[in-house]
């Protein structure tokens, strides 16, 4: 029999779990503070449990930990993490420290379908999705590493988050509800690429997180040529799904700009960029391109990089550069993984 996941568990599936076990119901509010307040690492350290009841826990259940296997550290206090799951596959996360606080990235899959030409993290395709507990855990890991509360956590690592939709949506209740680390969902962001049905199913359950759209051309033919998702959601339909979230939501979206010197810079780019954004309450974030070895994509100068912003700007676009964080250490998305998948290879 499958072993249950108890950290993925909401307090009322605990609590209807542990009285299963034979145990009172209070003692599955206690066992959800364990994990979920304190950050427990183990069920041995659970000393208000009854020794019987831990016990049985551990025979009965999965308590997910994750195992650093790396960190890198940047000149600029960026940390980059290896996490080790239980089944031997790896994930990455990266805590980026701001004055407004500590911001965490983590990932949401091992692995990644998606195709997107100029990303390390889909190089070697999907291998499968993370449970909330284990989504959970780079959050709780790093917290315990640093002994620092994360104060925004960005899903926008290795994964597309709306390819693991019903997991995403339970680590952010987990996450963001009471009796755990109690974040504000306005301090959530959740990035996606484009999967329409997924951004209006997103949108119909209001929540108060921050949607970040992969967006990374200014049209069709240009995005199909960096987004291999493309081919199935017409841009004008991606555009259609944001629009949607903002009307239901009330929270303004964010475009995620990869700029790639020759591709998607030029100055008519910006004005159809500009076009096609025009009159939705958003955000453009622009990246220069963090470069692969796998690809030949360059990054572009400085001053064409400010000169794209500066267009936007014209056009009214509220728009800023991304702050580069970690470019000492292997900064882009996936490629610490990468390399530690190519070592086990």
């Amino acid at each position: 029999m499958e072993k249950a996941d108890i950290k993925s568990m909401s307090l009322l599936e605990l609590t209807d779990f542990v009285t299963h076990l034979g145990e009172k119901g209070f003692r599955g509010k206690q066992l959800y503070q364990w994990m979920h307040e304190k950050l427990s690492p183990s069920i041995d350290d659970m000393t208000n449990l009854p020794a019987g009841f831990r016990e049985k826990l551990k025979e009965e259940c999965i308590y997910t930990l994750l195992r650093q296997k790396d960190v890198q550290v940047s000149k600029d206090g960026t940390k980059k993490y290896l996490f080790l799951l239980q089944d031997g596959n790896a994930v990455e996360s990266v805590l980026m420290r701001y004055k407004f606080g500590n911001s965490l990235c983590i990932s949401s899959q091992a692995g990644c379908r998606m195709g997107c030409r100029f990303c390390a993290s889909t190089l070697e395709g999907l291998v499968r999705n993370l449970t909330p507990s284990e989504m959970l855990e780079q959050v709780y890991q790093i917290t315990r590493d640093t002994g620092e509360r994360v104060s925004h956590v960005v899903v926008m690592g290795t994964g597309e988050p709306l390819d693991n939709f019903d997991n995403l949506l339970r680590f952010i209740e987990l996450l963001t509800g009471e009796g755990g680390q109690n974040l504000s969902q306005r301090n959530v962001t959740v990035s996606t690429c484009g999967l329409v049905p997924k951004i209006r199913e997103l949108a119909e359950k209001k929540l108060q997180i921050t949607l970040a759209l992969s967006l990374h051309a200014p049209n069709q033919e240009k995005r199909r040529e960096l987004m291999p998702v493309a081919n199935k959601y017409e841009l004008s339909s991606v555009i259609d799904a944001c629009k949607t979230y903002v009307e239901l939501t009330g929270r303004r979206i964010t475009f995620e700009y990869s700029l790639v010197a020759g591709a998607n810079d030029s100055p008519e780019d910006a004005k159809e960029l500009a076009d096609l954004i025009k009159g939705i309450n958003c955000h453009v974030n622009l990246i220069p391109v963090n470069p692969i070895k796998e690809r030949n994509y360059k990054r572009p100068k400085g001053e064409a990089v400010q000169g794209f912003k500066n267009k936007l700007e014209k056009y009214g676009i509220n728009v800023t550069i991304r702050r580069e964080m970690g470019q000492d250490i292997d900064g882009a998305c996936g490629q610490l993984r990468k390399k530690y998948m190519e070592r086990q290879g």
